[in-house]
């Protein structure tokens, strides 16, 4: 399953397999026509895992707005947490809801494309989500690196998000933030250097899920 917003030109590549290996049945011209053919198909499917949207069962508590590495988890105060996730090249890129909630506020901010996981990345290309919910509003912003120069957005102002409901797309390399308050009954339990997936895995879970669950996973 391709996520939405995937380039059109992503097609050329398998039809470029394709001629090439036409060609060379047709006509046998140089074996270079067969590697060029090879190449074509070998981009075509890292293209495609790339936008690659798979399903998922949906995860208890705060859920991870994206998949990637965890880099930063920080108390706000008053019951507000930071967490900045860091997505690489070959994590899907289909950004997910943490919580439920009504989009707010679209922000578009122009900026640079330094590398994702770089301090100066504050001030790259962004898109700011501010979510309604009943613990405040929270903001996912979704920020584009070196090589993302793309971000796709799936929502409008005025939409009603479910958990894990998918909400937009980051071309390449990346990063995204969320600011959020913890809900009533829950803990932070996701840190820095942990692996983690859109929709599936809890970033702050209850105390009797945890329980349930045997601990901290």
């Amino acid at each position: 399953m391709l996520a939405r917003g995937t380039p059109l030109w992503l097609g050329l590549f398998p039809l470029g397999s394709i001629i090439c290996g036409a060609l060379y049945i047709m006509v046998r011209p140089s074996i270079l026509v067969i590697i060029l053919g090879f190449i074509f198909l070998v981009l075509g499917v890292i293209l495609v895992l790339f936008f690659r949207d798979p399903d998922r069962d949906i995860g208890h508590g705060v859920v991870s707005p994206a998949d990637g590495k965890v880099i930063k988890v920080e108390p706000r105060g008053g019951g507000w947490w930071f967490v900045s996730i860091f997505m690489n090249i070959h994590n899907v890129h289909v950004n997910r809801s943490p919580w439920k909630g009504r989009v707010l506020e679209l922000i578009h901010r122009s900026g640079g494309h330094r590398p994702a996981f770089d301090k100066d990345s504050d001030h790259n290309e962004k898109v700011i989500i501010k979510l309604r919910t009943e613990n405040g509003t929270w903001e996912v912003t979704q920020i584009a690196g070196a090589v993302a120069r793309r971000i796709v957005p799936y929502v409008s102002t005025g939409q009603e998000l479910a958990k894990g409901e998918r909400f937009g797309l980051i071309r390449f390399g990346s990063r995204v933030d969320l600011l959020f308050r913890l809900p009533s009954g829950m803990r932070i339990i996701v840190e820095p250097g942990q692996k983690v997936r859109a929709g599936r895995t809890e970033i702050a879970e209850s105390s009797r899920d945890l329980q349930r669950k045997g601990g901290r996973r």
